[in-house]
């Protein structure tokens, strides 16, 4: 099974490729590291999240890394009149009104299609956090996917991938190994 997304539509796939290395291009962005190609499943976050512009670059990056890439959002977005905009623009809508089990569907969804690469901020919200919400690491370990590192700096214009990482299981332990790979950019 295969999500339909802008990513997976034939014709709008290559203009809206053709469009975002373009913008990148003319705002003087560059795209650093890789979506590894054998990462047919993957959690990938994107840090720091610190602007409503986060979605936009990211989505840009993803067609610059030519891989599709759906992206959680919060419910309010996905109604009337922009959600199928937004489900076809990869969004998966999570409803954080109430208290559901996120981390389990999320991980049901990955045995459930043959390719998904869903990019989460770890922040769980735009403003500078002391710590990071942990659904992304139960999501990647519960579905035994890798965590691709993804980042944007605004301040150099670079935006792109620093690596992966495999979870252990060790929670404390693996998110100091994460976070030490982003202190540049925090």
């Amino acid at each position: 099974m295969q999500h339909k997304t802008m990513f997976s539509t034939p014709v709008v796939y290559p203009i809206l490729r053709f469009i975002s290395l373009s913008v990148l291009k003319l705002l003087g962005w560059k795209v650093q590291g890789e979506v590894p190609k054998e990462f047919k499943k993957c959690v990938m976050i994107a840090a720091p999240h610190t602007t409503n512009w986060d979605m936009p670059f990211s989505l840009m990056l993803a067609f610059a890394f030519n891989t599709q890439l759906n992206w959680m959002g919060k419910a309010s977005i996905f109604k009337f009149p922009f959600g199928g905009l937004m489900r076809w623009m990869g969004g998966i809508p999570v409803d954080r009104s109430r208290s559901t089990n996120m981390v389990g569907a999320t991980v049901e969804a990955f045995s459930q299609f043959d390719e998904l690469r869903i990019m989460m901020s770890p922040e769980g919200t735009r403003s500078v956090v002391p710590h990071w919400k942990s659904g992304f690491y139960h999501i990647a370990h519960g579905a035994d996917v890798p965590i691709v590192l993804g980042f944007i700096d605004y301040k150099n214009k670079v935006g792109g991938v620093l690596g992966s990482f495999k979870t252990t299981g060790d929670y404390e332990s693996d998110l100091k190994a994460i976070q030490a790979q982003y202190q540049p950019y925090l």
